[in-house]
């Protein structure tokens, strides 16, 4: 991973992430292109929305973005101090979930890294409305979500939650592997299931995640009779002392069936624990 993307909407959780993004990959070089999308309807300086946007209102606006932008550049320079990292600002009018699309292979993007909560900070919305919107829309870069305000932990030990349906190939779980190696972690299988055996291409599955981890420290566990998905993986991500946790995601996947469960909202996983979505690339 060399060229990391950090959107940001200049709220103290956004720049919690970019801080974590660099100290991620404080080891190695790396390119962090920081980055503010905006609109002629974009708070400004705290001023609340017009309901109409103006061209002299917009330019009021960019320039405010590329104000706040060098503003993030010089702070992020002087917090993470690492002479390999390279930071870059852009300041873009349009629609968030458009813009990372294309700037992603515009410069060759290998993560997208934004905070869980943003200026609202409402509680009630799991990992943000713009992160979700992201995750939802980006098909070929994996996305992590850092939660806000935490303080930065090497991840040493890493979950990977599975369904063994989909997604153990090694192409799919690439940058997962590549954060196990750089850090040296121990990737948890966490497998939750209500059969007490696995069929017959779930036992091909976790033999080929098996077969993908080999490189990298593993453990397997199984885990059935649960009533809620998401307290099962925050009981799970607790007793461990977890530090990050993945899912792969895709359409009907077991990521996109667990965000449908009204309890997602309740438990403290999201508020804690950095949590990296991998695209399927089976």
């Amino acid at each position: 991973m060399k060229n990391i993307l950090v959107a940001t909407d200049f709220s103290h959780d956004a720049y919690c992430a970019l801080f974590y993004a660099a100290k991620l990959f404080s080891s190695r070089p790396a390119t962090f292109h920081i980055l503010h999308v905006f609109d002629e309807y974009t708070p400004l300086d705290g001023k609340r929305t017009m309901m109409f946007g103006s061209k002299k209102r917009l330019k009021e606006i960019q320039i405010a973005s590329e104000e706040q932008l060098t503003r993030t550049f010089h702070k992020i320079v002087l917090d993470s101090a690492h002479p390999q990292h390279r930071f870059r600002t852009i300041s873009k009018k349009g629609i968030l979930t458009k813009t990372v699309n294309k700037l992603i292979p515009e410069y060759d993007i290998d993560l997208v890294v934004m905070g869980v909560k943003g200026q609202t900070g409402a509680k009630e919305i799991f990992l943000g409305s713009n992160t979700m919107q992201v995750v939802n829309t980006v098909k070929h870069c994996p996305v992590l979500a850092v939660p806000r305000q935490i303080d930065f932990k090497t991840p040493k030990e890493i979950a990977f939650v599975t369904d063994f349906k989909k997604g153990c190939e090694k192409k799919t779980l690439a940058p997962l592997l590549f954060l196990a190696s750089l850090h040296r972690a121990t990737v948890h299988v966490m497998h939750i299931t209500e059969e007490e055996i696995l069929d017959k291409d779930q036992e091909s599955y976790r033999k080929l995640l098996e077969l993908s981890l080999k490189d990298v420290n593993q453990t397997f566990h199984r885990i059935h009779d649960f009533d809620d998905k998401a307290r099962v993986i925050d009981t799970f991500l607790d007793k461990l002392h977890l530090d990050m946790f993945a899912m792969v995601y895709h359409k009907h996947s077991f990521f996109d069936r667990l965000m449908r469960e009204p309890v997602i909202r309740d438990v403290s996983m999201y508020t804690e624990t950095p949590f990296l979505i991998l695209p399927c690339r089976d």
